[in-house]
């Protein structure tokens, strides 16, 4: 028996604002690639909205300076990060122009919004005198060195507005929960939820001095881990008032570690929203990080799928207004990015997670809000989603985890529908909305024109 959708716009739900990937740390590797086609192929395959996914959010690290300096501990160097700061006075503009190059490209194929992200201080403001810890879980940022670090991240994010650069939120701190010692191979720096509290508070009163910087908001706390310390964390930022004036939500990362993981990420995710919507009723949350955290290359629909389903648990569950991944373009023998690439041989591969993800950026710009969605007789391993979108269509997405074909039926009329597959590539056809196949193990996104809503006449 077919799943009968019925599509409810009366019921209503998030916002969309965007889809987005970081530049860690893979931006200065294939930045440097100056004559090989592959750098510029890569660009518009992630942010081009003609020839590529369309992704509208970028990440740029802001790093700490380890990869000019070579201090600390590092399992992969292009894990070392490079820095502007000279000097009390001095900024050199010429540095981490790899990577700066890969961030002027994405805007100009257009990314709308930029987040620059903090994982460490510069290494002159640090206890250690890197971007890494001696001993876990303690703060490595001189408390005395706050203000110059402040100044630093904020007079930054002016050049790159005056270059146009279109920077709308600025991440002084990512994972604050962690260790990061040198044995966590990469820059990183702890803070007690307190001291992130202080941290963030001086940098709402040096914005509020700053008029080129009204637009931009901080972002916060980007927790390791959905369950360990993430509601103090939310707690030591939303109830600051100073901090809420720049700050219009929560942006989380959603891990759950092992080896404490277990199977109930919905459960996670639901008690989380649940404590959101008692304490801060109306507060958008934002998932700006996430990839598989396992090892090995992965072409296939495994990892497509994996990915899939934490995007309809975060935006069915959490109500994400923005989905984020951890990076774009992954260079090691590890489960995650949008591409592959062979550093030394200078050529990229493209997974089925590429595909997938954009079944979701290709059809949802910022503005879609997501609807009501019934199936009848779903079957299980069925995931779905409906949006209306900004243009008047409406758009289906679902997610077939089963090894068979689900059939579905909408309304009378025509769709098109785009399939990510084993056997395709966001291949798309026009399907009769009375009767159309899901195929197995699938990520599918079905655009309708117009769709009678509830039940059929």
């Amino acid at each position: 028996m077919a799943a009968k959708a019925r599509v409810f716009s009366e019921i209503t739900y998030q916002r969309v604002e965007s889809f987005g990937v970081s530049g860690a740390w893979w931006a200065q590797l294939v930045g440097s690639w100056e004559g090989n086609p592959a750098r510029a192929e890569i660009a518009r395959l992630l942010f081009s909205k003609t020839e590529g996914l369309g992704i509208a959010c970028y990440r740029y690290n802001l790093g700490g300076g380890s990869k000019r300096s070579r201090k600390g501990r590092f399992n992969n160097e292009p894990r070392r990060a490079d820095s502007f700061d000279v000097s009390e006075t001095e900024y050199d503009w010429e540095r981490d122009g790899e990577a700066v190059w890969m961030l002027r490209e994405a805007v100009r194929l257009g990314v709308e919004e930029v987040v620059f992200f903090v994982n460490s201080p510069p290494e002159r403001w640090t206890v250690t005198g890197t971007t890494q810890a001696k001993l876990p879980f303690r703060k490595n940022l001189r408390r005395a060195c706050e203000p110059a670090f402040t100044r630093y991240v904020l007079d930054v994010t002016e050049h790159f507005l005056r270059e146009g650069i279109p920077i709308k939120f600025v991440s002084p701190v990512n994972e604050p929960f962690g260790p990061w010692i040198e044995k966590s191979g990469q820059e990183g720096c702890h803070y007690h939820p307190a001291g992130l509290r202080r941290l963030l508070r001086g940098f709402a009163l040096a914005m509020a001095k700053r008029p080129a910087l009204r637009d931009v908001l901080l972002s916060g706390a980007e927790n390791n881990d959905l369950r360990l310390m993430n509601k103090t964390y939310t707690r030591a930022l939303l109830d600051d008032r100073l901090i809420r004036k720049y700050m219009d939500g929560i942006d989380v990362h959603g891990y759950v570690f092992h080896p404490l993981r277990f199977l109930d990420e919905a459960g996670v995710r639901r008690r989380f929203r649940k404590y959101m919507d008692k304490r801060y009723p109306g507060q958008p949350i934002r998932m700006t990080e996430w990839t598989h955290m396992q090892g090995g290359r992965d072409y296939g629909m495994g990892s497509a799928l994996a990915q899939a389903h934490t995007m309809f648990m975060d935006f069915s569950i959490l109500n994400v207004v923005s989905w984020q991944c951890w990076i774009a373009v992954s260079e090691v023998d590890f489960c995650d990015g949008l591409l592959y690439i062979d550093a030394e041989k200078q050529v990229y591969s493209i997974p089925k997670r590429y595909y997938a993800f954009g079944n979701f950026t290709k059809f949802l710009p910022r503005g879609s809000l997501r609807v009501g969605l019934e199936l009848q007789n779903a079957p299980a391993g069925l995931e779905y989603l409906a949006f209306q979108v900004p243009d008047g269509k409406t758009v289906l997405l679902f997610a077939n985890h089963s090894a068979a074909p689900c059939d579905v039926t909408v309304a009378p009329g025509k769709g098109t529908l785009h399939v990510t597959s084993e056997e395709k590539d966001l291949s798309w056809e026009t399907i009769d909305l009375e009767a159309f196949a899901l195929p197995a193990r699938s990520v599918c996104t079905l655009v309708i024109e117009h769709i009678f809503e509830g039940e059929q006449p």
